[in-house]
């Protein structure tokens, strides 16, 4: 366990240290950074969802009534055009509901490692 802990330690160190180095002091990349995060959020949700429902992209395509590559872009982390109809679409398809949040960004000094 205390090697686990060490090694755990040792990540969070460099997270740090590379946060820092390119992220600290500046805004726009910390926007790009979250933007990014954002992005891969969904399309790993939406991965996750479809494979849970034992579904190929042809077939949530379909269902959708949509093409097989814009399921394949919209599963795609570097994947910019997310639009909630689309996403309500899917959602339907699925069995779910989109939830939207809104949150409050921090200003100043923050360290984001997940």
């Amino acid at each position: 366990m205390a090697k686990r802990k060490t090694r755990a330690m040792a990540t969070m160190g460099a997270v740090q240290i590379l946060y820092r180095r390119y992220y600290e002091g500046r805004p726009e990349r910390v926007q790009a950074l979250d933007e990014a995060r954002a992005n891969d959020s969904v399309a790993q949700k939406l991965t996750t969802l479809r494979l849970r429902a034992g579904m190929t992209q042809r077939q949530l395509a379909h269902l959708v009534g949509t093409t097989p590559s814009a399921i394949c872009r919209l599963e795609n982390a570097d994947y910019e055009g997310h639009s909630l109809a689309m996403l309500n679409r899917i959602a339907a398809a699925l069995d779910q509901r989109v939830e939207l949040r809104f949150v409050p960004v921090s200003r100043g000094k923050r360290l984001k490692t997940s």
